[in-house]
């Protein structure tokens, strides 16, 4: 099985755009569909044919060019079942520990309620990659618009239970803002320290902070440390439960 090739580039105002492709069969897939012009581009620009939408969740910005995609290429579009009405042109539901296959590569749907009530994310195991949309940013996850704090800890820590070398993809360039805000819940983490100067110069630079790994997430993001003494001391929480941690840290980063 040959490696998939990944697509990465900027849609709307701080959005990504992802295509996967399979060189073998020429499969190709959009990580959601936030802008029809940027994904035909870089669909022209690699040569590839679109015939896969995997949609993780609703909301506009991820969705809005599924029905033009769809016209234009005929694109299969697979989502979240609890959402199948607030997606277009939706061709297959998946739900929670449903799998399916992508040109031979195994994809592992896992739910992850808590950004909106039905989000899914799309894991596939073989080639070592987690598209997490809007559940797990780099040092950041998603508001919780439809889910509880309890639905989005325990559904970030499904995702923080997945090897430490997956490679994530996320939903948006949000890592600079992320840095800044963790750095005043964790800042005793000298690892995190120091990956915030590197993101200051990256973002500096133009060049995009996607994608990350499991393990740099779970040393530097506070949303998956909820467990970890330093932070929760810094929080002046010890004896809270995790949940507990998780929100606060989720309501001071909504006030930030």
């Amino acid at each position: 099985m040959k490696p998939l090739d990944i697509e990465l580039f900027g849609c709307r105002s701080d959005n990504f755009g992802v295509l996967l492709h399979d060189p073998a069969t020429g499969a190709t897939a959009s990580i959601d569909a936030p802008e029809e012009t940027p994904i035909e581009e870089a669909l022209a620009r690699r040569g590839w044919r679109l015939t896969h939408i995997f949609t993780t969740h609703h909301h506009g910005d991820h969705v809005a060019a599924n029905a033009a995609l769809k016209s234009r290429f005929g694109a299969t579009v697979i989502g979240p079942a609890p959402e199948a009405d607030r997606i277009p042109g939706i061709d297959r539901t998946v739900d929670d520990g449903d799998r399916f296959d992508f040109a031979g590569h195994p994809v592992e749907v896992i739910g992850t309620p808590g950004h909106t009530a039905g989000h899914v994310c799309y894991h596939l195991p073989a080639d070592g990659l987690l598209f997490a949309a809007d559940t797990l940013f780099a040092l950041g996850c998603g508001r919780l618009f439809e889910g509880t704090a309890a639905q989005m800890w325990q559904s970030l820590s499904k995702l923080a239970a997945l090897p430490e070398e997956t490679v994530v993809y996320f939903g948006h360039e949000y890592t600079l803002s992320n840095a800044r805000f963790a750095l005043t819940v964790d800042p005793d983490n000298a690892t995190l320290r120091e990956r915030a100067a590197e993101i200051e110069r990256m973002r500096a630079a133009g060049r995009f902070t996607a994608p990350t790994t499991i393990g740099l997430e779970k040393a530097t993001n506070p949303f998956l440390r909820a467990a970890d003494p330093g932070l929760r001391k810094a929080l002046g929480m010890p004896n809270a439960t995790d949940t507990e941690v998780f929100a606060e840290i989720r309501a001071r980063k909504d006030r930030f």
